[in-house]
């Protein structure tokens, strides 16, 4: 006897949104402490046909976004599931690179792809505590303790150090979307891992993406109109409420320029 009742089929999807990494006082970002319950619960959803990831993020941490990144895929192993990560404002650096931990990408038109690069940001403040009067005082243990100090004049071994570190990081980061995108990306056109960002559009053409549409769109079609979306986001518990709220006002403009300053890099 025919049934009646079609069995729907069960997508389970989660959601990143952020700066990666918890950068100041009970600061909530993508981290994978914070993220690791969720993404095992979705993998574990009995009867999903795939795990769908919606990203927007403009990158933050490298250890965190590796982090994520190689727990997704390990889920993914573990559970023989099928994942789809959908860009939608931004994934780039850090969240492009946790992007590659689908099999699939997808974006938005006007999404903001890429970054596939390293940056470190500082000042220089040796000018100013000159011209009010403050003497820097610094005592280590270790003569490059004190790398970088932004109240100190810049050294060219410091900068040297650094930018080995930033190769080597480089270097992983490229590393992870040559083997998640293989064959797809069309190296002839740009310089894919020069830190450049690029529109959707442009991102499937190089091969960052498979194609263009949003979630729901993308997986009615895939898995029929029918589908059942099952949606898993991490909690957030009373006492970080609480925390975050009690925040003085200086915590909480620092933490608003901090990120303003990372999210502005892709023009938001």
């Amino acid at each position: 006897m025919i049934s009646f009742f079609k069995k729907k089929k069960i997508i389970a999807h989660i959601k990143l949104n952020g700066i990666i990494g918890n950068a100041g006082k009970f600061k909530q970002g993508i981290d994978f402490a914070g993220q690791e319950e969720t993404i095992e619960k979705a993998f574990s959803l009995k009867k999903a046909k795939a795990v769908a990831i919606t990203i927007n993020s403009p990158g933050g941490s490298p250890v965190q976004s590796h982090l994520i990144y190689q727990f997704i895929r390990a889920q993914a192993k573990k559970n023989k599931m099928k994942v789809i990560v959908f860009a939608e404002d931004v994934a780039a650096s850090g969240g492009y690179l946790i992007a590659c931990a689908g099999d699939e990408i997808y974006a938005n038109s006007s999404s903001i792809i890429g970054s596939i690069g390293v940056i470190y940001s500082s000042f220089g403040f040796t000018e100013i505590i000159k011209k009010i009067g403050i003497e820097r005082r610094v005592h280590t243990a270790g003569k490059n303790k004190s790398s970088l100090d932004p109240f100190q004049e810049e050294k060219t071994e410091d900068i040297e150090r650094l930018k080995n570190i930033q190769l080597d990081l480089h270097k992983d980061f490229i590393k992870v979307v040559e083997e998640s995108r293989g064959s797809k990306l069309n190296k002839d056109e740009v310089e894919l891992f020069s830190g450049e960002f690029w529109a959707g559009s442009k991102a499937k053409n190089l091969g960052l993406v498979d194609g263009l549409g949003n979630a729901n769109e993308i997986l009615k079609q895939k898995f029929g109109e029918d589908v059942v979306i099952k949606k898993f986001e991490k909690s957030k518990g009373w006492l970080s409420k609480k925390l975050s709220s009690s925040n003085n006002q200086i915590d909480q403009l620092t933490n608003i320029l901090e990120e303003r300053s990372i999210w502005q890099r892709y023009g938001f």
